[in-house]
């Protein structure tokens, strides 16, 4: 069932709204009024870029077809699944301790004015899980766009603490650049590990003579020479068998050539809706603002 649409926003909404509260009190500031046709014109083009962006992600979650993992091709792809911590230690929120998959944390501290003034703030980089019924993807979030619902804000004291958390085994949607490591997309050099391969015999000289030394005469001839390269080859083309018939390691990451790296832990559809209500709030208000610009202009 496709869930209620709610009325949320998302952080490159506040940035848009602040830069539209700034534009227009600095206007109201000329009382003759000549500054509204050109502050007018400002918060049309910052809704223009606002709509670029917000339609460009929603175009990115509703044209993209979801993957599996164990079938996903190469490349950008659409993952969902649900969050899970790799084995090992586990990760911690900073604030709340409590464990997650990923979190970003932002303090405040109420200066003499009684305005909240900036402290600190981070995100975790640590890797996590995506997994669906068909496997597993490791997820790197460095440089990723991440929306969370899961979100606490307190304070104590003079200090305002703000957190968001991804939850081991919650819902996970992901866009990005998947890649797998190992496995049959193993990247291997036949020259250079057979070079390795004949250096480590080298090294080793009474077994290199005891294997290739054919006559019994103390050294390695170019005709033994030639019997220990081969010898390196067929061992070296085994072990690259061997290696490609294991599975590999896949990864999510951000895509090299900029575009979107999108994690979140809602359903697809619901963010689809939010960034197409966005974008056509960012669309009305560009079209707004542009019109009352020239009609004060001309």
């Amino acid at each position: 069932m496709v869930g209620a649409f709610r009325f949320r926003f998302n952080k490159s909404e506040w940035v848009t709204s602040g830069f539209h509260l700034v534009i227009l009190l600095f206007a109201a500031q000329d009382e003759s009024g000549r500054l509204w046709p050109y502050a007018l014109g400002a918060v049309a083009l910052v809704s223009f870029i606002a709509w670029i962006l917000a339609y460009r992600r929603y175009r990115y979650i509703h044209d993209l077809p979801t993957s599996r993992v164990a079938s996903a091709a190469q490349g950008y792809v659409e993952l969902f699944g649900r969050s899970r911590q790799l084995d090992g230690e586990p990760l911690v929120s900073k604030l709340t301790f409590l464990p997650c998959c990923w979190f970003r944390y932002y303090i405040e501290r109420k200066g003499s004015n009684d305005k909240w003034q900036y402290v600190d703030s981070g995100a975790s980089v640590a890797h996590f899980l995506l997994v669906d019924d068909s496997g597993q993807c490791v997820v790197s979030p460095e440089g990723a766009e991440v929306l969370s619902n899961r979100k606490q804000v307190w304070t104590e004291g003079d200090y305002r603490y703000t957190e968001w958390l991804l939850l081991p085994q919650g819902p996970l949607y992901a866009i990005g650049e998947f890649i797998t490591r190992g496995g049959g997309n193993a990247e291997l050099d036949e020259r250079a590990d057979i070079s390795a391969t004949l250096a480590d015999w080298k090294q080793d000289r009474a077994t290199l003579h005891e294997r290739f030394d054919l006559n019994g005469d103390g050294t390695i001839d170019l005709k033994e020479w030639e019997l220990a390269r081969l010898q390196a080859r067929r061992e070296v083309r085994q072990r690259h068998a061997e290696i490609r018939a294991r599975d590999g390691v896949h990864l999510l990451r951000k895509p090299r050539d900029g575009r979107l790296f999108l994690l979140a832990n809602e359903m697809p559809d619901k963010l689809g809706r939010r960034f197409a209500f966005w974008s056509a709030i960012h669309l009305l208000v560009f079209f707004g603002a542009g019109i009352a610009s020239l009609f004060l202009f001309f």
